[in-house]
């Protein structure tokens, strides 16, 4: 799986997790697959952290070179 996630997009590995949840949601799974299905969902949410990740850079870079802008800046209320 680990060469198939670096050519997986990110809606890809996201269809991929969601199938995941719901096997494991309907309960009838044996421990052993359950628990490799576990795996394979961490591994496919690591995924898509990190690709949300980049593009996060990207846009934060994109922006900072149009205006020294920092859109995912969080501002805390007062």
């Amino acid at each position: 799986m680990a060469e198939k996630d670096k050519e997986l997009s990110f809606e890809e590995a996201m269809q991929e997790l969601e199938e995941i949840v719901e096997k494991l949601e309907t309960g009838d799974v044996p421990l052993e697959k359950a628990i490799n299905y576990y795996q394979d969902g961490m591994k496919l949410s690591k995924l898509c952290n990190d690709k949300l990740n980049q593009v996060e850079d990207k846009m934060t870079k994109i922006m900072n070179e149009q205006g020294d802008f920092d859109p995912f800046q969080i501002q805390e209320e007062e």
